[in-house]
């Protein structure tokens, strides 16, 4: 990055904002902090093993926050992407462990920019490239942004949503009683997923709220809060898990804890796999070989796995090298079919297909002699496999090969461009600078293949690295729809998520003024950067304005997982 000269009028000199600069509550005291230090949930975390830039005493002053909720107030809802865990202070929370009405959830939207705002942009966009307003900075937090209040404004519960006739409910439906001590919310904030149930009060409740880079923070230099989260999971969310399973939803109490007792966790590949993906691509290496292994072909099947986050690569050998069959995504299982093979004939059968980590792998295994006790005899013959691919063309092979080694399925909201439609005119990136105060956050530029175009701008990824190494939350899912958004405000410019996007498609950029003179850090006198990126337009009532503005139809938005990508639907 370039050094500026002390000309005073071509700079202005800011304090680079910090770490801790935007407390998840402003309200937390000293006070707070001590008394919660003699939680014996937070006791029993040693102290000492925290570093000296991150005491233990600072993650509880700036990425915690006390939250009061009332009965009947919904804490968390399933499909909602949570950037933070819950300990219960005080009070009984509930669980929905079965089927329940999701009109319970009322579910809130981002607020949109009004028509005549919408219609104006155009003409009040300024010439000057990545303008800021630096009275905003230091004064709107994160949890602002994300629909939080603070502390004292809490008491209102207008905007939150809640359950009208508790006793009903608990009559009605499936429920499970969390009380003082428990914790809850701890795998979809580090997980990067939506939440996979919904909590509610059934009383009155004060709950601690832990922001996930803090949570991040404890997990790592604390060996037994490790474990107890892990301890935890099998004991709670994991028979929740198995239950909503369509394999296991018929065993009883008794059978599905035996499940979960003997239910394997295995991990494949890096936390951070962007890391080893950038390197191979670099390097031009594909392929399964690349690619850590989690079962091999002709092996016998010792258990059912399960997928629980990441995806895998499910592949057949071909000739001297390996044909790709599909791949596997948090939900689907893998091994079934021979496993049913196998109890049926009395004896072992090979896999018929190999399974590799594309990056990260989160799995559940369910021993062979589990199954064969508790579910297989009382299963219908598992459908027929997709491992016979006679009907497909190489055509749909290549597309699938190349969807999979660009990692694009990772993709929810990817930016995609027919070429033989696309006449170049770059109306595309014009609508986009005019939404974003004359800053387009991506131009008409990716990878290839045929006649499609993968734009470099934002997929909002299924599993968005980008967000593992930010250190104050800026880029994070918002609440409702669950794209990845920055907040400019607690950006430090780090360009952590930069470096971390496997598809380059986060730029740091030097900001400005109003009145055009570049923002400087006081200490360094370096220029004061930020990330950007798509934000797929979501404060617009009209959605992306990339895909409203292209005069051919050329462009739009597609979720690499919903498409029939074996069948060529592209």
């Amino acid at each position: 990055m370039r050094e500026l000269g002390d000309n005073s009028e071509a700079v202005a000199h800011l304090t680079r904002p910090q770490r801790w600069d935007s407390p998840f509550d402003p309200e937390m005291t000293d006070g707070d902090v001590s008394t919660l230090l003699e939680r014996p949930e937070i006791a029993s975390i040693d102290a000492t093993a925290f570093p000296g830039h991150t005491p233990l005493e600072g993650i509880l002053s700036n990425d915690t926050s006390i939250v009061k909720f009332s009965a009947g107030d919904i804490v968390v809802r399933e499909g909602d992407y949570g950037n933070s865990a819950f300990l219960i202070l005080s009070g009984d929370l509930r669980v929905f462990t079965g089927d329940y009405p999701h009109s319970l959830l009322g579910r809130d939207t981002a607020g949109k920019k009004g028509f005549f705002e919408t219609i104006s942009q155009s003409w009040t966009n300024s010439s000057i490239a990545e303008i800021r307003n630096t009275e905003r900075y230091g004064r709107q937090s994160l949890r602002a942004e994300q629909g939080h209040t603070s502390r004292a404004s809490q008491r209102d519960t207008q905007s939150r949503v809640y359950i009208r006739d508790i006793p009903l409910i608990l009559d009605k439906y499936r429920t499970t009683k969390m009380s003082d001590g428990g914790l809850f919310g701890e795998l979809a904030a580090m997980g990067r997923i939506p939440r996979t149930t919904t909590i509610f009060a059934e009383t009155d409740a004060t709950l601690l709220e832990i922001r996930w880079q803090g949570l991040r923070e404890i997990r790592r230099f604390d060996e037994g809060f490790r474990r107890a989260i892990d301890t935890r999971y099998r004991e709670n969310a994991l028979r929740i898990h198995l239950r909503e399973t369509g394999l296991f939803s018929a065993l009883d109490d008794d059978a599905l804890g035996k499940v979960a007792d003997a239910t394997l966790f295995e991990t494949y590949g890096a936390f951070d796999w962007n890391v080893s993906y950038q390197r191979i691509r670099a390097a031009g290496g594909s392929g399964a070989g690349n690619e850590p292994a989690i079962a091999r072909q002709g092996e016998y099947a010792d258990g059912l796995l399960m997928i629980r986050a990441g995806f895998a690569r499910m592949a057949v050998d071909y000739g001297n090298g390996q044909r790709t069959l599909a791949y596997l995504r948090a939900g689907d299982t893998f091994g079934l079919e021979e496993l049913y093979a196998g109890w049926k004939a009395g004896s072992s059968v090979g896999l018929r297909s190999s399974l590799t980590a594309l990056g990260y792998v989160d799995a559940l295994r369910v021993p062979a002699n589990i199954l064969e006790e508790f579910v297989l005899p009382n299963l219908a013959a598992p459908p027929p496999g997709i491992h016979n691919q006679g009907s497909r063309t190489l055509a749909d092979d290549a597309l699938l090969e190349w969807a999979i080694e660009e990692r694009f399925i990772n993709a929810t909201k990817s930016m995609l461009i027919d070429l033989n439609l696309c006449v170049r005119c770059d109306d595309c990136v014009r609508a986009c600078g005019s939404t974003h105060g004359g800053n387009p956050r991506f131009i008409r530029h990716g990878r290839t293949f045929d006649h499609w175009m993968v734009a470099n701008a934002c997929m909002h990824c299924t599993d968005p690295v980008c967000m593992i190494g930010c250190p104050t939350g800026a880029i994070h899912r918002s609440r409702v729809g669950g794209i990845v958004v920055i907040n400019d405000d607690t950006c430090i410019g780090c360009s952590t998520c930069a470096s971390s996007c496997p598809y380059n498609n986060i730029r740091m950029v030097e900001i400005r003024g109003a009145n055009g003179v570049a923002l400087v850090d006081s200490d360094t006198n370096r220029p004061i950067v930020k990330a950007t990126k798509c934000d797929l337009c979501h404060t617009n009532p009209g959605g992306p304005a990339c895909v409203r503005a292209c005069p051919h139809e050329a462009l739009k938005r597609v979720d690499f997982q919903r498409e029939s990508l074996e069948e060529g639907s592209l």
